[in-house]
């Protein structure tokens, strides 16, 4: 019996993603959220300080938007797929 092969096709876009070896997860500013929620979040999940969850937040107050977290795709996938359900405005990068 020979080997099978299964062609898949994907587009550059998703090749270039794959070969990127840091993606970084983004906090993005709404008018849902309180800060209070989003540092405790910030805390629970991402192991940030107090202080450091507080900084992220005034960040993402004045600039709109803050990265929160680098890594492989799979990790910040997973962390992006628990801030969204906590109601966190969140994309991967």
């Amino acid at each position: 019996m020979g080997t099978q092969v299964q062609e898949e096709t994907l587009t550059l876009e998703e090749v270039l993603a794959a070969l990127k070896v840091n993606h970084r997860l983004i906090l993005w500013n709404d008018d849902t959220n309180t800060f209070e929620h989003v540092i405790n979040c910030l805390m629970k999940y991402l192991d940030y300080s107090e202080k450091q969850a507080e900084r992220i937040a005034w960040t993402v107050h004045n600039d709109g938007k803050c990265t929160v977290l680098e890594g492989s795709f799979t990790e910040v996938e997973v962390y992006r797929k628990i801030l969204q359900q906590e109601g966190l405005s969140v994309s991967v990068d």
